[in-house]
């Protein structure tokens, strides 16, 4: 059978080990032409393939539900289900998702975008299963990173006092998640990896390969050896599951079709909850992957021949999280009580940078926001000075330990927020756009984003140095401006303070962080036109400089603000919300995200959907001024103006 024939996964029922095999074959090489032409997550997905046709081969899935961790590690699942013709066009604009979402098939029963919620929400369909007198399996496939996550140890804890409630764990034990993983579990689960009768276990095993013409008559023997080596293993690590309420099988080879095909039948069997340990390799049949496990989690576009990436020969800038990197770890080494945290993403948050030069100022959580803010909060208790570095959109996660740890006992714990704005191919789980909004409304926060990396390094200090209570920093992904970088002798900034960038006095312009350079440059634009702009780099969105801004706007009588965020709470309400309360009434334009989810798509398609490219804001801004009948304009296909005689 071709993979591409496979259109609903129970066409794999009644297929021989050698026909499973094959298309394992197939997905690896459709997953690999695949990823290496469009980018995306490629060894979570190589892990994984094995174990996929294995538990679908146990299931009815016209019935059956299967919840995948993240969706990291789901490629094999979305080809096997009827998306393999157009899987060609992953993580692009109106193609396949990179993650699970519920609307785009039936099969993808729970979307997730973010770490450690698959048992839960497993646990609640087999819950209402019950309620409702239905029969039907139902299976949680979570990493062992995402199970260093609390909400995945809630969900255990809960199922394991449930032991009526049938529920299917796989927990893939690949040793990552996106960065090697940290803490007590993961150690725990390594102990039985490369325990003594594991690795016996194993040694046998090759031997017997080697017996081929005796290995079918001692196979039934085998297998009983194979079983009580392992429960010599259980006591050590298994238990612990058991002790939760599980019934603890493992570890499994996860690229053992037979045996992982014998383990989830067994496991079917059981009542109550059951865990099956599957021991897999992340970027399993890809070389260059299975020995970077980390550099190949995600990659951009590569050389299926060589492993490398295909980048452009022209220089690019670096990006805002080298900068952030390289310039905290030089503020770090002439203060020891700056300590950076992360929350398993060294390498995206560029702490790695940190940790290779500072160590013991260096710490990573495993995939643990909320214990990440609530460390700092600790830290900072005792006069350190912790630098939280977690994406946008992972921060949310944290929410209230943001304002129940860090913020109502006024701690100086100062959040970097990578990745915040448009994202890109990652899709509505990852856009950080909510940041401004949930942050701006808590007390005792400041609120920045730098308009370049020049800034951002002017920020950094200015955040470190900060001591009267929380700030927070946001800036975006991708490559800076550009500008020349400061080595040394950064100053602070005021707190509250923007700057203007251009004088004009037509419209005023107050743009946040990365809407600043687009703010400009639909200026200059609209300069072209007769039109003259007032630009402000606001810097600040919380405290908010209107010792500037509210004369600017009295005098000029036409506000725009620009951010790339969300508009409701955001930075241009912010400004709406001080003309207010100084009794300004002026037209205020807010230019931002609306009340709208960011599909998948490249960062200059969204910017450009959302109005948010200089062309677009200058076409918005010529637009009123067209209504308000002090321009007659005509907007070209283009993008360029063309202006006609004042009316």
């Amino acid at each position: 059978m071709k993979l591409n024939q496979i259109t609903h996964p129970n066409q794999l029922h009644g297929l021989s080990i050698p026909q499973l095999e094959e298309i394992a074959r197939q997905i690896r090489e459709k997953h690999l032409q695949t990823v290496s032409t469009s980018g995306g997550h490629l060894g979570p997905g190589l892990g994984v393939v094995e174990l996929t046709l294995g538990l679908y081969q146990t299931l009815d899935l016209n019935r059956d539900k299967v919840i995948w961790d993240v969706g990291h590690q789901a490629y094999p699942h979305k080809l096997i289900t009827g998306r393999c013709d157009r899987f060609h066009t992953l993580r692009q604009k109106n193609g396949i998702a990179g993650y699970l979402k519920r609307c785009e098939s039936q099969f993808d029963h729970f979307g997730a975008g973010h770490a450690s919620t698959s048992i839960s929400a497993a646990l609640g369909m087999a819950l209402a299963r019950d309620m409702k007198g239905e029969n039907f399996k139902v299976v949680a496939v979570i990493g062992d990173g995402g199970l260093t996550g609390g909400m995945a140890l809630e969900a255990i804890n809960h199922a394991g006092y449930l032991p009526k409630t049938k529920l299917l764990v796989v927990l893939n034990d690949n040793e990552m998640s996106i960065s090697p993983n940290v803490g007590a579990l993961s150690s725990h689960l390594n102990q039985l990896r490369f325990s003594s009768p594991v690795q016996l276990l194993k040694q046998l095993e090759e031997q017997f390969e080697h017996l081929s013409p005796v290995s079918n008559f001692l196979a039934p023997e085998l297998n009983r050896i194979k079983q009580g080596i392992k429960r010599l293993a259980v006591p050590k690590v298994g238990a612990v599951f058991e002790e939760l309420g599980f019934t603890y099988m493992g570890p499994i080879d996860g690229h053992n079709l037979l045996e992982l095909i014998a383990a989830f039948e067994q496991a079917h069997q059981q009542t109550g909850p059951v865990l099956v340990h599957v021991a897999t390799i992340k970027g399993k049949g890809y070389e260059f992957a299975e020995q970077e496990r980390v550099g190949y989690h995600a990659q951009s576009k590569f050389n299926l021949a060589t492993g490398k990436a295909i980048t452009s020969s022209k220089p690019k800038p670096p990006s805002y999280s080298k900068v952030f990197g390289e310039t905290l770890t030089k503020i770090a080494k002439g203060n020891s009580k700056v300590i950076g945290i992360t929350a398993a993403m060294s390498t995206g948050t560029k702490l790695d940078i940190l940790q290779k030069n500072l160590p013991e100022q260096y710490i990573d959580v495993g995939i643990a926001e909320q214990h990440g803010v609530t460390l700092a909060a600790g830290l900072a208790c005792e006069g350190m000075r912790p630098v939280v570095a977690i994406y946008s959109t992972f921060l949310q996660r944290a929410y209230d330990q943001i304002i129940h740890d860090v913020c109502i006992q006024n701690l100086p714990v100062f959040f970097c927020m990578d990745r915040s704005g448009v994202v890109g191919a990652d899709g509505p789980t990852h856009q950080g756009m909510y940041d401004i909004a949930y942050l701006r409304c808590i007390p005792n926060m400041v609120l920045m984003a730098p308009k370049d990396e020049a800034e951002l390094q002017q920020m950094l200090i200015t955040g470190i140095n900060y001591t009267d209570g929380p700030i927070a920093m946001r800036y975006p992904r991708g490559e800076g401006h550009g500008v020349p970088l400061m080595s040394e002798g950064w100053e602070t900034l005021p707190i509250g303070k923007g700057e203007i960038l251009r004088q004009g006095n037509d419209a005023l312009m107050v743009a946040y962080g990365s809407m600043v350079y687009p703010a400009l440059q639909a200026a200059a634009i609209l300069n072209e036109h007769g039109i003259q702009a007032t630009v402000v780099n606001a810097r600040f969105a919380k405290p908010l400089d209107t010792d500037l801004i509210v004369p600017l706007a009295k005098q000029i009588g036409q506000v725009f603000t620009l951010e790339e965020g969300c508009l409701m709470g955001g930075f241009g309400s912010a400004v709406a919300e001080a003309l207010l309360e100084h009794r300004v009434i002026v037209p205020v334009i807010r230019l931002g995200v609306t009340d709208k989810l960011v599909e998948h798509a490249t960062p200059e398609e969204s910017l450009s959907e959302l109005g948010l490219t200089a062309p677009k804001i200058a076409d918005r801004i010529l637009k009123e001024f067209q209504q308000q009948s002090n321009f007659d304009i005509k907007v070209l296909q283009n993008g360029s103006f063309e202006q006609k005689t004042p009316s």
